[in-house]
């Protein structure tokens, strides 16, 4: 019996030794408990250089989405050297069934559109975004409206282009984009605060330019028809209406019309507002 009870005690001696042991390893291997830390929370490694994550509610089209993901990682690897890149995060919208959303939003009803983008802003914001940025002129309209539910910062894409417009000591540019971006006042009244005058193509013209815009460039659909015309346009808006520049205000139209393309400065939206982005990022925070 006693040979039985040493036996019995040495294995319970043991056991409590393992497990302590278990739970001392477990301990060491655990991050401190920091006050609001969110479930799932896991520990980055610090960076040599502070960089704000960009949200980019994409897909409005995807075509020119690519070009603003290509541009802000060229511009940051100019900006820091090396193989650095942007972070990014992207909620790309599929654009088949946000464009029957739009339609409505043309007869006044924005409620479908509305809740989309903010649900996207809202992803982007969960996924650890910092800012927003919009890759659409058209829908920068709800740009003030995103910033005041979301919470995050939305940088304009009309306050970039006026910037750059002011920049260059231009007073009157021509605005090519969508129907609801040169018939609205939402994009004129921020190049206002630039001291900026817009003039805009005549219904036909609005009516084609929309077209282009929404049955072939949406789609990476480049035809050279379209860029005559368009120029023809542009030249039009100068000499008749005394244009001294022009704003490309859709994302989509830099595809098609380009700086060598006419002797009158060209602002490329979709350039324009990615830079701004990067800017905005590689400040301090």
């Amino acid at each position: 019996m006693n040979l039985k009870f040493k036996y019995a005690r040495f294995f319970i001696v043991l056991l409590v030794i393992l497990i302590s042991y278990g739970c001392a390893a477990h301990h060491r291997n655990e991050e401190p408990n920091d006050a609001g830390k969110q479930p799932g929370y896991v520990k980055t490694i610090p960076q040599e250089r502070p960089i704000k994550t960009i949200g980019i509610i994409g897909g409005v089209s995807w075509a020119s989405s690519i070009e603003y993901y290509r541009l802000m990682n060229e511009m940051v690897r100019d900006r820091l050297g090396g193989v650095h890149s942007a972070e990014i995060l992207m909620f790309s919208i599929e654009f088949g069934e946000f464009s029957k959303q739009e339609r409505l939003a043309d007869k006044g009803d924005w409620t479908l559109m509305t809740a989309t983008m903010l649900d996207a802003a809202q992803r982007l914001k969960r996924g650890g975004a910092d800012f927003i940025v919009i890759a659409s002129n058209t829908l920068n309209s709800l740009a003030p409206l995103i910033e005041e539910k979301v919470g995050l910062p939305v940088l304009h894409i009309a306050d970039a282009t006026g910037k750059a417009v002011q920049k260059k000591g231009l007073r009157t540019v021509a605005l090519l984009g969508t129907k609801h971006t040169m018939e609205h006042l939402f994009y004129r009244e921020r190049l206002k605060k630039y001291g900026i005058d817009v003039v805009t193509p005549n219904e036909k013209e609005r009516d084609y330019i929309n077209t282009i815009i929404f049955d072939e460039l949406c789609a990476n659909r480049v035809k050279p028809e379209a860029k005559k015309e368009f120029l023809k346009i542009i030249n039009r808006l100068r000499k008749k209406d005394g244009a001294q520049g022009v704003i490309l205000g859709c994302t989509e139209i830099p595809l098609l019309i380009k700086q060598g393309d006419l002797d009158i400065p060209v602002f490329d939206t979709t350039a324009i507002h990615s830079a701004a982005a990067v800017e905005y990022s590689l400040k301090e925070k």
